[in-house]
């Protein structure tokens, strides 16, 4: 049985859905949700589904004790699920080719750094664009570049809102992020 350590920075209603999905896996199991913001919907989410959460710092996370945590805890894959840090080199180094991102986008438009939440809904929407998805990738040293796994788009009206394309983008992602990722698990 894969195990996986979910990184979260908001609400948590990704992490939630990945944690409910595997829940009765036999293939994988979230043993964890690591946070940046101590304040975080995600760990009373991941709480109520009887998962432990680990709230770090921005300086834990770059002098190594997030890196330590992970170690002690030997996940097989680790999954940003609206992280909003910047994972650092030696994380990469040691979970090569087995950390995912999902970004609310069809990379490569709308990515890099700054580009997350409503910034890039807002941007698809002031851009006019007729479609946008999303982009389930690998994570490598920088923002949104790693080997992309899998996109889907959706449609958009010339009336839509960011918080329509928002709504759009949530769909997507419950639909599918923790489809991907299982058969990412199970290559």
């Amino acid at each position: 049985m894969k195990k996986i350590i979910v990184f979260a920075s908001g609400s948590g209603t990704n992490a939630e859905n990945i944690i409910k999905y595997f829940a009765n896996s036999d293939c994988a199991r979230v043993i964890s949700v690591f946070t940046n913001n101590a304040s975080a919907k995600v760990i009373e989410r991941a709480e109520n589904l009887n998962v432990a959460s680990f709230i770090f710092s921005k300086q834990d996370l770059n002098e190594g004790n997030v890196l330590r945590k992970l170690n002690s805890l030997q996940p097989d894959w680790i999954i940003l699920a609206g992280f909003l840090l910047k994972v650092p080199q030696d994380v990469i180094d040691a979970y090569p080719d087995r950390i995912l991102n999902i970004h609310p986008a069809l990379l490569p438009k709308f990515g890099g750094k700054g580009m997350y939440g409503m910034h890039i809904h807002q941007a698809v929407v002031a851009n006019k664009e007729k479609e946008t998805g999303i982009t389930i990738h690998y994570v490598n040293e920088h923002y949104d570049e790693g080997a992309i796994v899998f996109q889907k788009s959706v449609l958009l009206t010339p009336g839509d809102s960011a918080e329509d394309v928002a709504a759009k983008i949530h769909d997507l992602e419950q639909k599918h992020f923790p489809e991907v990722i299982e058969k990412v698990l199970l290559k």
